[in-house]
């Protein structure tokens, strides 16, 4: 009974053993997560503008990046953050501003008044320059060229005036004074007065001479004056400013690399009759003092190199045909393989001495 008791204990414990031993793999096969924050310098609310050009100096110490906006786009979204590249840190110097103008021009008439005192077409062209210089209501402005086939002469208005008009008539040979021997109205040059008064004569022979005077009012009218219309035409144009370009400057300070230093008393690999100083010839096998012919010649790195000064590679960037195991991924990210295998070892031990403390006392006896 103890024999099984102790056997179902040993099962349990290699189970463990696998259990910490794939969890460790995946713990140095997995990735990290990335880290997608950014510490730009704008909210996300604001509008991010891309550059239409980018101009770098020759010796790659300045870089001018331009943006074309419209007069109404705000220019907060233009990134004026520091960045790196190709070996320089580069940082904002300044922000020019250039107005952009742009000509825009259209075919246009013009329709022009005059007035005239007379219709005579002689005098009427005189009135009317063959060019003339206009301004239209949006701004736009060209010199344009009369039309003669459009100029029209039209009547401005009329005056009109009254003219009285007085005439007599003389009836000579009346046997009396009698008023309806006289007409009440005469018509004059096309004209109708009417009788006014009338004053009698008395004749040597008895009889008598009525003189009857009439009167009235004529209607006239004359021409105020003339109106002349013409048409010009041609090409009107202004300015419009409809692109600003702005000019971000950025200066660049050459980024320091820090070359890794080979201790005094040490020889380079690469050189002729160089000897590597391994320092983890217990993992790979490798004898102090020699040199593993399948391991590429590559410089040491001191034990006292700052992890500052050193960059771990990418992964992205080992040669092809190589994975990096999952212990070296650990190594990379500053974390030690050996830590679960630690902690599964303590566990095991433990574990077993309880288990042996319990078999002494005889606790696996039924």
């Amino acid at each position: 009974m103890k024999r099984k008791t102790i056997a179902n204990v040993v099962r349990a414990l290699c189970a463990l053993v696998l259990v910490f031993s794939l969890s460790t793999v995946a713990f140095a096969d997995g990735d990290e997560p990335e880290d997608n924050s950014s510490d730009g310098d704008f909210s996300q609310e604001a509008s991010v503008y891309y550059p239409t050009n980018v101009v770098i100096s020759d010796d790659g110490k300045e870089i001018r990046k331009m943006y074309d906006l419209g007069p109404e786009d705000d220019p907060a979204g233009i990134p004026t953050a520091s960045f790196e590249m190709d070996g320089f840190r580069y940082r904002l110097m300044d922000v020019l501003r250039q107005e952009l103008p742009e000509n825009e021009s259209r075919q246009h008439t013009e329709t022009v008044t005059v007035p005239s005192k007379s219709k005579d077409m002689a005098a009427v062209l005189a009135l009317l320059p063959q060019t003339q210089e206009f301004i239209t209501e949006d701004g736009f402005i060209g010199i344009l060229e009369l039309r003669l086939d459009s100029v029209t002469v039209e009547v401005a208005g009329y005056n009109k005036s009254t003219k009285a008009l007085t005439a007599i008539r003389t009836y000579p040979g009346l046997s009396s004074q009698d008023t309806s021997y006289i007409p009440k109205s005469v018509d004059d040059s096309g004209n109708t007065l009417t009788l006014e008064s009338i004053s009698w004569q008395e004749d040597s022979n008895g009889h008598f001479t009525a003189v009857a005077t009439y009167t009235g009012s004529k209607a006239s009218s004359s021409v105020k004056g003339y109106t002349v219309k013409a048409e010009y035409d041609g090409t009107v144009s202004k300015i419009n400013l409809k692109r600003i370009r702005f000019v971000a400057i950025f200066r660049g300070e050459k980024l320091e690399v820090n070359e890794p230093e080979i201790p005094s008393g040490s020889t380079h690999p690469n050189e002729p009759g160089a000897q590597d100083e391994p320092d983890d010839s217990f993992f790979f096998g490798t004898q102090p003092g020699t040199v593993d012919p399948d391991v590429p010649d590559v410089p040491d790195i001191p034990d006292d190199t700052s992890p500052d000064e050193t960059t771990a590679p990418d992964d992205s960037t080992a040669p092809t045909g190589t994975e990096a195991t999952g212990a070296e991924k650990l190594q990379d990210k500053g974390e030690s393989p050996w830590v679960p295998i630690i902690i599964v070892i303590v566990v095991i031990g433990l574990v077993g001495a309880i288990l042996f403390i319990r078999w002494r006392k005889g606790g696996f006896s039924r």
